[in-house]
């Protein structure tokens, strides 16, 4: 098999993440997620960012000299120094509603349901968090977007796989090594 530096992208909530670490544990190479370089850690989470050069320069650290790789998350606005690196790109798309009951699930899950809940310690932040995951359709919200990100895909020099990020995540996996492979 050739060099395998996959990246997987979408909005918060299609599933990225868990595509991409189900994907590198069929392929049986590393899983990196973009938030683990974009975000310093700190308690509680997702507080200080790391400056850009940080952020690659703990990648390059870490994994982007290797071989293989799986890369979830959004690179979007900083990463485009990476794009060269990639042998396919993953855009995974999954409705509104579907994503905003994954986020919260994820964050009950993450944090607590008593952290989540109202009057929780994480209450706020969680529905500050999903309010602005919900306009990732729509655009009207600072950050990462559908369009935003359907331009940045049209400009790839590499190979891009859409897919639908409600469909079982096995049969997603299949797909993108199929892909891999062809």
């Amino acid at each position: 098999m050739r060099t395998c530096r996959i990246h997987i992208m979408g909005a918060s909530g299609a599933g990225v993440t868990s595509l991409g670490r189900a994907l590198a544990d069929a392929l049986a190479v590393s899983h990196h997620d973009a938030d683990d370089y974009f975000w310093r850690p700190t308690t509680p989470p997702y507080r200080e960012m790391r400056e850009v050069a940080d952020r690659l320069r703990l990648m390059r650290e870490v994994f982007l000299d290797r071989a293989d790789w799986v890369l979830s998350g959004s690179l979007d606005g900083w990463g485009d120094s990476i794009i060269p690196l990639f042998d396919l790109v993953v855009f995974l798309y999954a409705p509104t509603d579907v994503r905003l009951q994954r986020l919260r699930t994820r964050e009950s899950r993450r944090f607590g349901a008593d952290a989540v809940a109202p009057g929780g310690w994480r209450r706020q932040a969680a529905e500050e968090f999903v309010e602005w995951a919900s306009h990732y359709d729509d655009g009207s919200r600072e950050g990462r977007n559908l369009e935003r990100h359907q331009a940045w895909l049209a400009a790839l020099p590499c190979r891009v796989l859409r897919l639908d990020g409600t469909r079982p995540l096995p049969d997603l996996v299949k797909e993108v090594c199929a892909a891999i492979e062809g």
